[in-house]
């Protein structure tokens, strides 16, 4: 046997295991690691620097929308989710929790939805069609109503799918409900502009006798606002406009067709202010043509002296018997002595 061999077999009779040699430093290394991570975490917990969260999945019929809750819920369908409806469907499950908090004392449901309000319905819809095994994934929080709204808000203010009139209700709601009508005080807790937050207050306070006009309010913008806003004064100004609206809205429901959001404030504000009649009749110039709702031709002014008003009636342009009426009355109003 060589020195080498019998320097080996020597180790082998001492019960030395040369193969696993360093084995047990290493395990002790690894338990010191997993011990120092649970110490830090603990640590982390303790200063604040770590928040942990309640993830729940629930069924979706035991949580209700909360009242304060910033959209309209009776206004989502299919089309409006269609989005978070493929993107579930295809991860195949909820990825984003809604947020909600516990409700005590009503037999029929154990939460209501603070933020999340699409996740809940698109949830649901889907447990409905043919996906039964989808549940609603939320996050349980402890928090009071003001803190809700602010945290809903924060949550939705760059979403699009969220319309301006509905965030402007919500902001109408909560100054009374939250702030004691202190608009100051609201724009300071959500870290806004009292001029950002005044347009949206604007737009939730035009009146139902001038928002009927429109035969989709939620299409309305903030911007819209400020021209609406003009035509509520003085008080004949805002009786014309109401009375304009109704017309609009009369007109709509009759031809089924509803005319976009800015032609509706155009012919508010021609309503609201007509042109002024010259001191004498018009005697040139070119013809002026009178339409209706879409742009379509009702009749066609060709000129004005002392002896009368000549005009075209251009009844097969397409407007309807209720527009021509109108058109002849405006005509009339304008320069019949």
């Amino acid at each position: 046997m060589s020195r080498k061999n019998s320097g080996f077999a020597a180790d082998l009779a001492a019960g030395i295991d040369l193969s696993n040699e360093a084995a047990p430093a290493r395990r002790s290394g690894i338990a010191t690691n997993v011990l120092t991570g649970r110490a830090n975490r603990l640590a982390d917990l303790a200063s604040g620097a770590v928040v942990t969260r309640t993830h729940e999945l629930v069924d979706p019929a035991r949580c209700r929308m909360w009242a304060g809750h910033n959209r309209e819920y009776a206004l989502l369908n299919e089309q409006r989710c269609e989005d978070l409806i493929e993107s579930i469907k295809a991860q195949g499950r909820q990825e984003i929790p809604a947020i909600v908090r516990r409700v005590v004392g009503d037999p029929d449901y154990d939460f209501e939805v603070i933020c999340g309000a699409r996740r809940h319905w698109t949830i649901s819809w889907l447990r409905s069609h043919n996906y039964p095994e989808f549940k609603f994934l939320v996050d349980v929080r402890e928090i009071g109503d003001e803190e809700a709204f602010r945290l809903a808000d924060i949550e939705n203010r760059a979403r699009d799918d969220l319309t301006d009139l509905e965030r402007a209700r919500d902001y109408l709601r909560a100054l009374d409900a939250y702030y004691e009508g202190r608009q100051k005080t609201m724009a300071e807790r959500l870290k806004v502009s009292e001029s950002w937050l005044t347009r949206y207050l604007d737009l939730a306070r035009l009146p139902a006798e001038l928002t009927r006009a429109f035969t989709e309010p939620q299409e309305l913008g903030v911007r819209n606002a400020i021209a609406l806003k003009a035509l509520m004064k003085p008080e004949d100004r805002r009786e014309r406009a109401f009375q304009e609206a109704g017309r609009l809205a009369k007109v709509q429901a009759d031809t089924g067709q509803a005319m976009p959001v800015l032609e509706v404030i155009k012919a508010l504000t021609l309503a609201v202010d007509p042109p002024k009649r010259s001191g004498s009749p018009k005697k040139s110039g070119k013809p002026e043509t009178v339409t209706g709702a879409g742009g379509k031709p009702i009749l066609r002014i060709e000129g004005a002296d002392r002896k009368g008003v000549r005009l075209t009636l251009l009844s097969k342009g397409g407007a309807t018997r209720e527009e021509a009426d109108e058109a002849i009355r405006k005509v009339l109003d304008q320069h019949w002595a």
